[in-house]
């Protein structure tokens, strides 16, 4: 039988990295497919009618493929092979028929429905409940309710949209790879120490000298140190550039195509727009209602910012450049405006952030709030780069974790959380497989920016929703919850790391264990607002153009749109968006983000208030206010409305004032 169809006999049920090939994915999804096909044909078909023969049925049906899935697509995304990426072209458009047909299915779609007309009858809990209401309105956005040609169309458009969704993040994974920046001499000199070791280790990968890539983790410090500006400008150029560079990996038409589909998907299902259609289950509802949110943050964000470039462009000018600032500029001088102003120098700084340094201080903030252990395990995983622990609490097993930290030429951009196999109780206790997603620079040791080492408390954020997590259904499991609460356990993690006490007793020199002296870090934390005029400009402005593409009439050309979006908010010219079209793939790799990128931001409101009932309680690992916050967040799912287990934990919603005060734009606003 294929490896990947047959029991797993590894620890805790790991996937069988050691003797998983390639070859063996096709065989897998073909076999789990139609293992999943017969039963859902079985369920419409069968004579049962009740919540046990249809949603119960539903949710077990699809073990196998999700089981082949978890670990193929998490594989894909950090360690593609070409093989790997071919597979991933040709499921796409058979994955998404796979949908539409159970979707399309309508005697399934009638006992589901009819389970949905007679709920209160049923004796139903309020978990099952929700599942129904869940079920129900994925079917319904998912077309069930259309006939005949529409039908038929809605099944072709999102077939499409997923052949071009994997195609966009391809070719982006292909530019980020091809392109790289021969450095040495007097360039590589002037640079910090951390910075020339990750730029010799890139060259080794690459088998060549020391170089600058595009991956954040390099070209970002090179940004902040490189004193040449010429070279700056060559790799900030090239890395805004990915997607757009003409030829066979140009993204340009494809987000344009994507754009088109998306509109005709919501056209089909009777929305006036994508954006109405996507925000209708989040909690902002809206177009309006994010409009409205990323306004009231722009305004304040956009003063900080063009106040800040006017010291910029004078630092620019005193170094005997005429200007004006320009975004290649933007972090060199505000990196030494942040060493003059606040005394931090991040090449001092780093020693006393390694990675290991800042796992022990995740690990430790996790026990202190909710009692968890970390043991390290053994692998094989599925690269030697990646480490494993199985969680534990009170000697139970809770989950195992994995952590992929560093970037290479087969990982894609940025970090994620994902799970390899996701918790929930249906068909036996099944304990979850999550991992977390970095691209850092690789080092002996590893040692991070603050930046990066928030990113590491992100994601953990996020791991954390899917090891705690306490339902009996899969479908409502972790992180299965609207896409605009999803970050909330995330950026509210990343609080933990700003706690004194934290980074008394983790940041230690990686060479003496010395903790960082009291002085640096009373800097650090008083910089912590530092800069933020410049990054909420990037994420406001991104978030809008996102928005903007998909309310109204789709845009034939959307480099036009997005420039006639960023003129109207008046986008300082000395930054740019987070994310240009070409290259935002939150938005265009998939559906996940789109006309949800504001969602960051929509749930920073809650992560700065939720952090505050801390605050208030006058301990930061109050033990009380950590099992509200497990007990209504991070166990609970997708088990209720967003916003009703939202107020179960704060008992009020909050206002924006809270995250202007955390960015430091409440004095602007």
């Amino acid at each position: 039988m294929n490896v990947l169809l047959a029991t797993w006999d590894t620890p805790f049920g790991l996937p069988p990295f050691a003797t998983l090939k390639d070859d063996d994915f096709g065989p897998a999804f073909d076999g789990a497919l139609a293992r999943a096909k017969a039963a859902v044909w079985a369920i419409a078909g069968g004579p049962g009618t009740g919540f046990a023969e249809v949603i119960e049925a539903l949710e077990l049906a699809d073990a196998d493929l999700d089981r082949v899935a978890g670990v193929f697509y998490n594989l894909a995304g950090a360690d593609s092979t070409e093989a790997r990426e071919a597979l991933m072209r040709a499921l796409a458009p058979k994955m998404s028929a796979h949908s539409s047909e159970v979707t399309n299915n309508k005697a399934l779609w009638a006992k589901i429905d009819a389970l949905w007309q007679g709920r209160e009858g049923l004796g139903l809990t309020a978990e099952q409940d929700r599942v129904l209401e869940l079920y129900r309105q994925m079917f319904v956005r998912s077309g069930a309710a259309l006939e005949g040609a529409e039908a038929e169309r809605l099944t072709a458009v999102k077939a499409r949209l997923a052949v071009l969704g994997t195609q966009f993040s391809q070719n982006l994974l292909a530019d980020e790879r091809s392109w790289f920046m021969e450095i040495g001499g007097a360039d590589l000199a002037a640079l910090p120490e951390f910075v020339q070791a990750a730029a010799k280790a890139a060259g080794e990968e690459r088998g060549s000298g020391p170089v600058i890539t595009l991956n954040r983790s390099l070209v970002v410090p090179f940004l902040q140190f490189s004193p040449n500006r010429a070279l700056r400008e060559k790799a900030y150029e090239a890395w805004v550039a990915r997607g757009a560079n003409g030829g066979e990996t140009d993204n340009r038409g494809i987000a344009a195509e994507i754009l088109a589909l998306r509109a005709e998907r919501a056209k089909l299902l009777g929305y006036a727009d994508f954006a109405a259609y996507k925000l209708e289950p989040e909690m902002a509802k809206t177009p309006a209602a994010v409009r409205d949110l990323l306004m009231r943050v722009w305004e304040p964000a956009r003063a900080k910012a063009v106040a800040d470039a006017g010291v910029l462009e004078a630092m620019l000018k005193a170094d005997g450049f005429a200007g004006p600032l320009e975004p290649w500029d933007w972090r060199y001088y505000s990196e030494k405006r942040r060493k003059a102003e606040h005394d931090l120098d991040e090449a001092a700084l780093k020693p006393y952030l390694s990675l290991d340094a800042m796992l022990g201080a995740m690990f430790d903030c996790a026990n202190r709030l909710f009692g968890l252990e970390f043991r390290e395990i053994d692998g094989p995983f599925y690269h030697p780069d990646v480490r494993g622990w199985e969680v534990t609490r009170g000697g139970n097993h809770v989950a195992v974790f994995l952590g992929d930290y560093f970037a290479r030429g087969s990982k894609r951009s940025g970090a994620w959380c994902s799970a390899m196999r996701s918790q929930k109780k249906l068909g036996g206790d099944q304990r979850p497989v999550v991992v977390n997603v970095c691209n850092f620079a690789k080092g002996d040791p590893c040692l991070l920016s603050y930046d990066d080492a928030r990113t590491l408390f992100h994601e953990f954020g996020h791991a954390l929703h899917q090891m705690l997590s306490d339902v009996t259904y899969g479908f409502i499991s972790g992180t299965s919850v609207a896409r605009d609460f999803v970050e909330l356990p995330s950026q509210l993690y990343e609080h933990w790391l700003e706690v004194p006490s934290v980074l008394e007793a983790h940041a230690r020199h990686h060479e003496t264990g010395e903790p960082m002296p009291a002085d640096m870090l009373q800097r650090l934390l008083a910089a912590a607002t530092y800069d933020q005029g410049f990054a909420t400009v990037e994420f406001v402005s991104s978030a809008m153009v996102d928005l903007e593409f998909h309310t109204g009439t789709p845009p034939a050309d959307p480099m036009q749109r997005q420039a006639e979006v960023l003129e109207g908010l008046g986008m300082p010219r000395a930054i740019r968006m987070r994310h240009a079209t070409p290259h935002f793939a939150h938005v265009f790799s998939g559906d996940g983000y789109s006309s949800g990128y504001y969602s960051y931001m929509w749930s920073e409101v809650m992560d700065a208030d939720a952090f505050e009932a801390f605050e208030e309680a006058g301990d930061p690992f109050d033990p009380a206010t950590a099992a509200k916050l497990e007990r209504f967040i991070l166990s609970a799912g997708g088990s209720e409305d967003a916003e009703a287990l939202y107020l179960k934990f704060r008992g009020r919603m909050p206002g924006v004032e809270a995250l202007l005060k955390g960015r430091g734009l409440l004095d602007v606003a």
